[in-house]
């Protein structure tokens, strides 16, 4: 089986599915498409599906156009139909793996996913998790529920974990050019693993098992939530000695060895810095360690949204308003530029706590023209000069290239600038810079 399932991977006669067609998945399977595979898209949301199908893409990385012409090749075929399945050689796992109420993992979606391929499970299949969970994931559910059969993982079917590691609306880095890690359960499903994404990806990284990989992509986050974390505390100290943060980072920068530059910010956002930290320290509590960093950092990062609050308070007192009635337009609600995605978007906790004090809150993003929040559907504003004229306050929380700064800067009373998109401007009575 394993011969057969690597020459067919080798000379592209494999037929794949993505499960899971969102950030992560759908990039995916249009790679898949241009290496000459036989793509089957799965996906549950069937509104989803057939908006794909007419060939509109949800996906800012992914454009109308190129998905047209990957379902005109008659290479990709998207469906939310989970019997498909049994007519599959790979299967790629990108599901979502959010956090539950209490903050432990959940993963119903990777069990749901799990469901559906028990049920059309055959021989001679390799599955692939990239879908970012803790430590042990790929060994402590899938092995078990994929071995339920008898099946023996290696000879039966090949299992293996890589992590997902799209930088939404990044220009530069993207799902070919981005190293694959790449962990087989088994020495043979490894080698299977990577000969998938090899025909596709630019640069294969092979590790010893599931675990090391699966810990890769937290130790990434881990990185980022921690140095986040310091750079926003440092911009709050900042703030208390009267020293603008973004001039210190970029005097900082011009170091050429032992610093990286991080930028504060009004918190954090997305499918994986807020989240996948997290996981890794759950799963060390269960084996009795504190993780002190991540919680550290995670506390930092999540009093953000307040400080950018008492901000905006500042820039209100300082023109004698209150903020119990003030007109606050929000600047941008996704969680950083380029993208549409809002999921544990800083910018809607910033919404709530200003509402919650009695401020009039509306919104300007290109990106979401309209998002269901605080119990009602919420309609993006047009940015124009009469409507800045009428805000007390503009808050830019997403710098997004198609804001108008300098319309902006020209008609607002006064600008809390919490992404420096005013970068090297003093501030004044008007601008306000996190």
């Amino acid at each position: 089986m394993f011969t057969s399932l690597l020459e067919d991977i080798q000379k592209r006669r494999v037929r794949s599915c993505v499960m899971g067609l969102g950030y992560v998945g759908l990039p995916l399977a249009m790679e898949f498409v241009r290496a000459g595979y036989q793509v089957v898209g799965l996906d549950a949301d069937e509104g989803r599906v057939r908006q794909m199908r007419e060939g509109h893409s949800y996906i800012t990385d992914v454009a109308d156009g190129h998905l047209r012409e990957a379902l005109d090749t008659g290479r990709l075929h998207v469906t939310a139909d989970p019997a498909v399945l049994s007519d599959v050689q790979t299967v790629n796992i990108c599901v979502p793996t959010p956090l539950g109420k209490s903050g432990d993992p959940d993963l119903s979606f990777v069990q749901a996913a799990l469901h559906s391929i028990e049920t059309h499970q055959h021989p001679g299949q390799l599955y692939i998790l990239e879908s970012t969970t803790y430590p042990g994931t790929t060994e402590e559910v899938l092995l078990p529920a994929l071995s339920r059969k008898g099946y023996k993982v290696g000879e039966d079917f090949f299992l293996a974990f890589s992590p997902e590691r799209v930088d939404p609306g990044n220009p530069r880095f993207h799902t070919r050019n981005i190293p694959k890690v790449v962990g087989g359960m088994t020495p043979r499903c490894g080698q299977a693993a990577a000969a998938l994404y090899a025909n596709c990806i630019d640069s294969i990284v092979q590790v010893s098992s599931p675990r090391v990989a699966e810990m890769v992509k937290l130790l990434e986050n881990t990185f980022r939530i921690v140095n986040i974390g310091l750079v926003n505390e440092m911009a709050r100290m900042c703030h208390k000695l009267g020293v603008d943060i973004w001039e210190v980072i970029e005097a900082a920068k011009t170091k050429p060895f032992g610093f990286m530059p991080f930028y504060p910010g009004p918190g954090l956002g997305g499918h994986c810095i807020p989240i996948d930290p997290i996981y890794l320290s759950w799963k060390a509590r269960q084996v009795g360690f504190e993780a002190q960093f991540i919680t550290l950092a995670s506390q930092i990062n999540t009093s953000m949204p307040r400080f950018v609050v008492d901000l905006v308070v500042k820039a209100l007192n300082d023109r004698g308003k209150a903020l119990n009635g003030a007109r606050v337009l929000l600047l941008g609600v996704t969680y950083k530029a380029g993208v549409s995605d809002t999921r544990e978007s800083p910018a809607l906790d910033v919404w709530h706590l200003l509402a919650e004090l009695g401020a009039q809150v509306s919104y300007h993003d290109p990106y979401v023209p309209e998002i269901d929040f605080l119990g009602r559907s919420q309609r993006s504003v047009a940015l124009d000069a009469d409507l800045l004229r009428k805000a007390d306050c503009a808050v830019i929380l997403a710098n997004h290239k198609e804001l108008d700064l300098a319309l902006v800067r020209a008609h607002a009373h006064c600008i809390v600038d919490t992404r420096n998109a005013y970068a090297g401007s003093p501030l004044d009575g008007q601008l306000y810079k996190l």
